[in-house]
C-alpha cells in the first residue's frame, strides 16, 4: 500500500501561503520563495521589537528637546537641571507634556533652571 499524503501538503502550503498573502512577486506563491520569505520575516519581527523600544526612546528625546529649545534649554542642560532639581519623570511622560501641555512643560523648565543656578 502507498500512501500519498496530498491533503496534508496541500494543507502545509495552504498555511504558509496564507501567511505570505501580500508579499511581493514569487514570495507569494512559490513554496521555496515563500517560506524563505517567511523564515526571514521571523527573524526581523524578533529585531523589530527589540528596535521599537530604541525608537520610540530616540522620538521621545526628540521632542523633549524641540520643547526644551522652545523654552532656551537644550536637552542635555535641560535633563542634567531635572535630575539636580530631584524631579524623576521618564522621557516617555516628560514627551506627552511637551505634545500635550506645554504649560506644564514650561514649568519643568523653570524647575531645572533653578536647580542649575543653586
Amino acid at each position: 500500500m502507498r500512501v500519498k499524503g496530498s491533503s496534508a501538503s496541500r494543507r502545509k502550503l495552504k498555511k504558509l501561503f496564507s501567511i505570505t498573502k501580500g508579499y511581493w512577486g514569487r514570495k507569494k506563491n512559490v513554496y521555496r520563495r515563500a517560506r524563505e520569505a517567511y523564515l526571514k520575516s521571523l527573524t526581523r519581527m524578533y529585531h523589530d521589537r527589540k528596535r521599537k523600544k530604541r525608537d520610540f526612546r530616540k522620538l521621545w528625546i526628540m521632542r523633549i528637546n524641540a520643547a526644551a529649545r522652545l523654552n532656551g534649554m537644550r536637552y542635555s542642560v535641560f535633563m542634567n537641571g531635572l535630575k539636580r532639581a530631584g524631579v524623576t519623570i521618564n522621557r516617555k511622560m516628560l514627551a506627552d507634556l511637551a505634545v500635550h501641555d506645554a504649560a506644564a512643560f514650561t514649568q519643568l523648565v523653570s524647575k531645572a533652571r533653578e536647580a542649575l543656578a543653586v
